[in-house]
Order: C-alpha cells, then sequence, then structure tokens
C-alpha cells in the first residue's frame, strides 16, 4: 500500500516539475514535505493535549479553566519542546499555506513560513532552504505541489507519522538521485551499498560518523539496523559533516523529522580543510567519498597529523580519505568506505607506499569487490574497504571478497545487491571474524571464486595489491567424474548423429519439392 502511494506521489511530483532541473526542484518537494511534517507533529500533539487537558483524571487537567484558557495554554512552546516536537507558530502552520495555495505569492508565504520556523527552532538554523518566492516553477504549479503533499497523511500517531515520512522522504531522494543522473550521486548513496556497509560494521552502540555524509543515508540505514536488532537508537551519536551547504540541509532535515538527535558541525565545509570535529574518535565510520577527485589539496594539510602512513598524492584524495578515517577511529573502532576499485592496485604518486604501509600495520580488515552498475552517477567499478585501529581477531590476515556476480538488475541501467546477498556477505564477515567462536552458526571457511583468508606475507608477495580476486581464484565447477576424452568422445559421435540426420532430411525436402516441380 504504502509503496503504491509513493510512487502515486513521485509520478504527479514529477510532473508537476515541467521543465525544472530535477536538482532544484528536490529542495522544493523535500522541503514541503519536512514542513508538512513538522506542523502534523504539532497539530497531533495540540489535539493530544486538547483531551488530556479537559480529562479530570489526567495530570494535564487544567483546573477551573475557562475554554479560552485552554486555547492559551495550548500555545504554550513548553507542552511541544518537551516531547521533542518542533513549535510551529499559528502563521507558519500547513493548514495555513494550504488555504493560500491558489494566492500568486505562496511561494512568498511559504518562505516566510520557514524563517518563522527556524527562528524558533534553534536546532533548525540554517537548514530550511527558503528558495520558494523565486522558484522558477509554470504559474499555479507551486500551489498544485502544496495541494499535493497535503495528501500525505501522517495522522495522529506521530511514531508511525514519522516512519510513513521518512519512508517517503528517502524514496523521494532515491528517485531525485535517478532523475540527476551523474550529479544525484553527490547527495545519494545507493540503498543496498549502504546496507551492506552497515550490516558488516553492526553499528550497534557508540558514535557513528561519516565525514562526507550527503543526505544522510548512512545515518538512516544504522537506525534502522539497529531497530531490527532489538536495539535502541539512542544509543548511537551522530557526527557527520557534508562540504554542500544544500546536500547539508538535506541531511539534517532527513534526520531531523526521524527524531534522530545529530552533530552535522556549525556549518557545510570541506572534511579536510575545515574538520567540524577535530576531536572525535569514533566507534563507527562509515562513508561513500567522491570518487578520485583531483581538487582537494591545500598547502595547509602539509605534514597533517592524519597521514600517518604517507603524504597522500596531491592530485587523488583515495587515500586522503581512508587515512582521514583512520585517524577518527577509536582504538577499538572500525570504518568501511566506498572507493574506486583503482584504489586497491594503485601504485601512482605514492598510493603503493601508503596502501604498503597501512596493510604491513594491519590496519585494513576485509575488503569487497561490488558488482558493476549500482549507482546512478557513475559507471566506474567500486570496492568497500574496512579498516581497524586494531585488530582483536584475525591478526596478519585481511578477508577478500568477490562479489561481483552477485548483483541483481533492477532496470536497463541499474544493479543492486539484494537482501539475500548483503545477508551472505555479512555472514562470511562475521564467521571470519569470531574464528573457532561456537556462537555462530556456520564456521567460516575460504570458498573459491567467493572468499578467501589471505596473510600478510602473501599480499605482500603481490606488491600488496587488494583486488579480492587476485586471492579468491576461480569457482570451482562441478565434477562428474567423466574424463573430458571420454566425453569429448561421446560429444563428436553425437555431433555426427545429427549431422547424418539433417543430410536426410535435405534430400528428403529436396526430392518432396522436385515433385511438385521445382528444380534445383
Amino acid at each position: 500500500m504504502l509503496e503504491d502511494i509513493k510512487k502515486t506521489l513521485w509520478a504527479t511530483a514529477d510532473k508537476l516539475r515541467a521543465n525544472m532541473d530535477a536538482a532544484e526542484y528536490k529542495h522544493l518537494v523535500l522541503g514541503l514535505i519536512f514542513v508538512k511534517y513538522v506542523s502534523d507533529a504539532f497539530a497531533a500533539r495540540r489535539a493530544e493535549l486538547n483531551v488530556r487537558m479537559r480529562d479530570p483524571n489526567d495530570e494535564y487537567f487544567y483546573h477551573d479553566a475557562q475554554a479560552g484558557d485552554i486555547e492559551a495554554e495550548l500555545e504554550s512552546r513548553d507542552h511541544y519542546t518537551a516531547e521533542n516536537v518542533f513549535w510551529v507558530p499559528e502563521s507558519a502552520r500547513w493548514e495555513v499555506l494550504r488555504a493560500a495555495a491558489k494566492q500568486p505569492d505562496i511561494g512568498k508565504r511559504i518562505d516566510e513560513a520557514l524563517i518563522e520556523i527556524e527562528s524558533e527552532n534553534t536546532t533548525l538554523k540554517g537548514i530550511l532552504d527558503k528558495r520558494y518566492a523565486r522558484a522558477q516553477l509554470p504559474t499555479g504549479k507551486m500551489g498544485e505541489l502544496v495541494d499535493l503533499i497535503s495528501t500525505i497523511g501522517f495522522g495522529s500517531d506521530a511514531r508511525q507519522a514519522r516512519d510513513i515520512l521518512g519512508q517517503v522522504y528517502e524514496y523521494f531522494l532515491g528517485m531525485f538521485a535517478s532523475a540527476e543522473g551523474k550529479r544525484g550521486g553527490q547527495f545519494y548513496t545507493p540503498v543496498s551499498i549502504v546496507k551492506t556497509l552497515v550490516a558488516v560494521l553492526d553499528p550497534h552502540k557508540g558514535q557513528v560518523y561519516d565525514p562526507c555524509c550527503g543526505s544522510g543515508g548512512m545515518f538512516v540505514q544504522s537506525e534502522k539496523f539497529i531497530k531490527a536488532h532489538d536495539g535502541k537508537p539512542d544509543d548511537v551519536s551522530i557526527y557527520g559533516q557534508e562540504a554542500n551547504p544544500t546536500t547539508w540541509r538535506l541531511a539534517a532535515m532527513n534526520l531531523a523529522i526521524r527524531g534522530m538527535s545529530y552533530n552535522l558541525g556549525k556549518e557545510a565545509a570541506d572534511t579536510f580543510t575545515h574538520n567540524q570535529h577535530p576531536n572525535l574518535r569514533a566507534d563507527f565510520i562509515m562513508a561513500n567519498p567522491p570518487f578520485n577527485i583531483s581538487d582537494w589539496w591545500h598547502g595547509k594539510l602539509e605534514n597533517d597529523a592524519r597521514w600517518v602512513y604517507g603524504t597522500p598524492p596531491l592530485g587523488n584524495a583515495n587515500y586522503a580519505w581512508l587515512q582521514h578515517m583512520l585517524h577518527h577511529l577509536k582504538p577499538t573502532g572500525r570504518a568501511g568506505i566506498v572507493l574506486a576499485n583503482g584504489s586497491m592496485s594503485s601504485s601512482q604518486n605514492n598510493e603503493g607506499q601508503i596502501r604498503a604501509a597501512m596493510v604491513e600495520a594491519d590496519r585494513v580488515e576485509v575488503m569487497i569487490a561490488l558488482p558493476g552498475q549500482l549507482f546512478f552517477n557513475t559507471q566506474i567499478p567500486a570496492c568497500l574497504w574496512f579498516l581497524v585501529k586494531q585488530k582483536t581477531h584475525r591478526q596478519g590476515e585481511v578477508l577478500f571478497i568477490d562479489a561481483r556476480k552477485m548483483g541483481k538488475m533492477i532496470s536497463r541501467v541499474q544493479s543492486e545487491l539484494d537482501d539475500a546477498a548483503i545477508e551472505r556477505i555479512a555472514q562470511t564477515v562475521a564467521a571470519w571474524r569470531s574464528e573457532n567462536n561456537s556462537t555462530v552458526c556456520t564456521p567460516y571457511a575460504d570458498i573459491a571464486g567467493f572468499c578467501r583468508s589471505v596473510s600478510l606475507a602473501e599480499i605482500a608477495q603481490h606488491g600488496h595489491v587488494l583486488t579480492p580476486g587476485r586471492y579468491v581464484g576461480a569457482e570451482e565447477v562441478e565434477d562428474d567424474d567423466e574424463a573430458f576424452a571420454d566425453k569429448m568422445q561421446k560429444l563428436t559421435e553425437t555431433l555426427g548423429e545429427q549431422m547424418a540426420k539433417g543430410a536426410e532430411l535435405d534430400a528428403l525436402i529436396r526430392q518432396k519439392l522436385g515433385g511438385l516441380g521445382y528444380s534445383f
């Protein structure tokens, strides 16, 4: 049911954008969804208080009050903020905006409502994107968009409403990423990749950090994972950073509508030159940094404390990201990073030396080769790096997994790892980490063509190249115990019989056609 609703909403919203670029339009749609949720959550809390204030048996009962007194009390900010509900001024509430949807200045009214909401809620300061008055939508389309968003029923159950909104918001993020193509990857990581990172890392408790967080998908999947394993999302503290100001806002809204507390820094900023969390040492790091970026270097980064294993090449930030992650890990921490395949084998400009130093220091735990066509924005083959600060198990070994054949096509141009594939990968890593742990149902074993645990000595023999296909070998083919020569002889005999039968049929056809007067 919800899937059909999401698809219908998207189809209608996409039609309304007319010729507006998807990169611009997404901020209008997602911003309105956020305002609708904030207003609905406020209205639900207000309705609840209205009932409770009139109930003599309730702690909120308003003794000897007139109806007007209760109305005034319902406007008390503390009743809302105490329950983590955003305070929404009367003029900024959704019903007011909806009533003005057909007015020519609806864009200006929405901007003013956003300004009021921000001014009344400090945690939203600078987050809401006020661009509605200058939006280049055809006449009347903004009002139609407001009417469309009005049909999303969040209901009176705040928890269910939050879940519905979160799913709609996430679905729209994915669809906008697809619509934007290459640029969409700047703010959105495909869900199956995020699920794989989360499943392998198992971020159940502690501090979770993403230094290039995009729209916050890593954090959202972490919350889902924790809930699915009967954990409490409050057990995790979220830290992030994002350089793109509009994407930074998307992330903040994405987390706010889920009721998740977060610290994305004071502002959007470059992670390398303006690190917003310099003293953070996280339990888990998950990241999908931009691949192979060449314009990242600044002179102030010379001799930076993060470059423990060597100064990264000025023309490629891959090994800057890897070392940044290691720098921000606790001694017991673990990181999962998406990078281009070239990072596993490149030897240009000091990258080979840095990789060798990281391997020899036993910081590389697991390497996973991914299927192709997973991303909206690039066809560059990708892989997953899993790093640790200190290994407690499997010291001196690296687990290699080749998942290149595990992708399932979901459209003509895109594939994904389905839940079964992700579960197989996660269970393989868990069994390998546990060594002889009896709590793991299936003990770890190398599987030709899929996974293999490799010593650092063997990796050194291969020049510290970390490509899984180099180590896991070829997939085993079923052996039917029939000798090749015998099988070849049988196949040759069968082919000869079929060719002879074909010649007989050809002669018969010629004979029949000849009887009808055809000549050859």
